[in-house]
């Protein structure tokens, strides 16, 4: 991919299809037929501070989001093994999708140069995405912060009360 992607508000969603920890697959197709609104987060690794943070965060406030009709699917590039040790771990009540190869990452714009003490590499971008059940995003930001994100959206689409 040689133009970098910009998800906003209002626009399509990016038609994709993969599997989660479990090996069951997920798709915006099936987001669309669920009639459900998904908050598709990118964070960059398993069993990490802010990752688990976030993580947890989103696992505590799940009741809330379920009874709004909202689906939470944790996107990294991590192993099975690795994903199923974070879920297990913390007992999270959500999939976390697999994709190893990028493929989620670069149609959702979060996998980019990042610098860190001085340091440029690779990585992701910590980013969400919210999808209505008409396949549009809702609501999309990058390189949120972990640490207090979860509570951030819960306000910004109105879950908080």
């Amino acid at each position: 991919m040689s133009e970098k992607v910009n998800l906003a508000t209002g626009d399509k969603c990016p038609d994709f299809e993969i599997s989660d920890s479990n090996g069951e697959e997920w798709s915006l197709e099936r987001i669309k037929e669920a009639g459900k609104t998904c908050i598709l987060y990118f964070y960059p690794k398993d069993n990490t501070p802010g990752c688990t943070k976030q993580a947890c965060d989103f696992r505590d406030n799940m009741k809330v989001l379920q009874s709004n009709k909202h689906i939470v699917l944790g996107v990294s590039k991590d192993s099975t093994a690795s994903h199923n040790r974070f879920v297990g771990k913390y007992d999270l009540n959500f999939p976390l999708l697999l994709d190893e190869d990028l493929s989620l990452h670069q149609k959702f714009g979060t996998w980019g140069e990042k610098k860190n003490y001085g340091r440029t590499y690779m990585g992701c971008i910590r980013s969400t995405f919210v999808i209505n059940p008409q396949g549009e995003i809702t609501w999309a930001r990058y390189n949120v912060k972990a640490k207090g994100h979860v509570e951030m959206l819960l306000r910004e689409l109105g879950l908080n009360e």
